[in-house]
């Protein structure tokens, strides 16, 4: 049984855009494609991620441009990888035929390529932190604002409403991180 060829696209930040990404999925003839706006370093809060993964059913493909579109840590790679295979969907990627879950060879090359996905996010981390350290030493790193009152307040008031703390500070902009400091 032949499945449907299921599309998954991101890019990190709200100034880039999928629109290529979306093309060359197309072309690979991806009948449903699923994008989203959002980092790749956890696959927590990647909610079009999480849809493409419900609505991909047993016999299907579930196909990025890159491997790096889909995961940046091994444990992330290996997690949805499994739960692909245990639910008998395919994997593979359009700009890198050879990764994909059809062979051992394509296994070998996954993990590889993963291992290098999680090297390449580790090092940009520690260069962002050297310059953040250097920004610091010369005065000129302050960090981020405050949140402003207003802001906290209608989390508080969400929260007390019922909304989980997730959804609260998706509502009003603002890491689940930061949204528990201020609680």
């Amino acid at each position: 049984m032949s499945g449907q060829r299921v599309g998954y696209a991101r890019v990190s930040t709200t100034d880039q855009s999928t629109d290529l990404q979306v093309e060359q999925l197309e072309a690979a003839g991806c009948t449903k494609i699923f994008s989203e706006q959002v980092s790749g370093t956890s696959t927590t809060d990647r909610t079009q991620l999480a849809a493409a993964l419900d609505y991909a059913r047993e016999g299907d493909t579930l196909v990025v441009c890159r491997l790096d579109r889909l995961a940046r840590s091994q444990a992330d790679l290996h997690r949805l990888l499994s739960d692909l295979t245990a639910k008998g969907i395919s994997f593979e990627c359009t700009e890198q035929p050879q990764v994909n879950t059809a062979g051992p060879m394509g296994k070998l090359l996954l993990g590889v390529l993963g291992a290098v996905a999680e090297f390449e996010t580790e090092l940009r981390r520690e260069r962002q932190m050297e310059g953040v350290a250097k920004a610091k030493a010369a005065g000129k790193y302050k960090g981020r604002k405050p949140l402003q009152a207003e802001r906290i307040e209608k989390l508080k008031a969400l929260v007390e409403a019922g909304s989980s703390i997730s959804a609260a500070a998706r509502k009003i902009g603002i890491s689940r991180v930061t949204a528990h400091k201020y609680l």
